[in-house]
């Protein structure tokens, strides 16, 4: 991790499981999502060694939903949207602390997205296709741990397999980004100390990025 500064590198990794969050949130309560924010959370998970932070979401536009949803759900005033980003980015925070303890699990996950990789890079790359394979990782390893993520949605939504697929792998994503956060040195009480700078420097780097708030 280079060239950037650490509250930078911290912020986009944040911003990974934000968008990760806001992404679950849409697709359980509406069944659509943003394909190309998909995209690029799907594919960091292929990411294994990264030399920048921003090149695990492809290039920093793959991540600027997720910089403009962390601005927001940043905020002291929230609306409805951004609170419920922010208990998924919590329960993703959380749920990766438990991982971190397994090392049997990721491996076994590390092992099974190489295998998805190859797939995605030889066969075939449809999203759909991908977040089938991904959902299966997520429901044989995360899914079975004593903490899990509560989705709330539209149970129309839910039910159906490819949306109910796409959060499981989605929800993988997020954990990904938390753990590229925990790497940087995040945890609980530097979110805590630091909210304003991270909020601050999201809405920032969105800006750069062309995206209004």
């Amino acid at each position: 991790m280079k060239n950037r500064p650490l509250i930078e590198q911290r912020t986009l990794a944040l911003a990974g499981v934000a968008q990760a969050a806001r992404i679950v949130d849409l697709a359980a309560k509406t069944g659509s999502w943003p394909e190309p924010f998909v995209e690029a959370s799907i594919h960091s998970l292929f990411c294994f060694e990264p030399e920048a932070v921003e090149a695990v979401f492809g290039t920093p536009q793959g991540i600027r939903l997720g910089l403009e949803q962390l601005s927001a759900c940043l905020r002291i005033n929230q609306d409805q949207a951004a609170a419920d980003t922010l208990r998924y980015t919590m329960a993703m925070l959380h749920l990766e602390r438990r991982f971190a303890a397994r090392d049997d699990m990721q491996s076994i996950i590390h092992s099974r997205l190489k295998h998805t990789a190859y797939k995605a890079e030889n066969f075939s790359n449809d999203i759909r296709g991908l977040s089938t394979s991904i959902s299966a990782i997520y429901q044989d390893t995360l899914s079975n741990l004593s903490y899990r993520i509560k989705v709330t949605g539209s149970a129309q939504h839910l039910n159906t397999p490819h949306v109910a697929d796409l959060v499981r792998s989605v929800l993988l994503c997020g954990v990904r980004a938390a753990f590229l956060w925990r790497q940087l040195g995040g945890n609980r009480v530097k979110l805590m100390w630091h909210r304003g700078s991270l909020r601050d420097t999201a809405a920032r780097l969105a800006l750069e990025l062309g995206v209004s708030h």
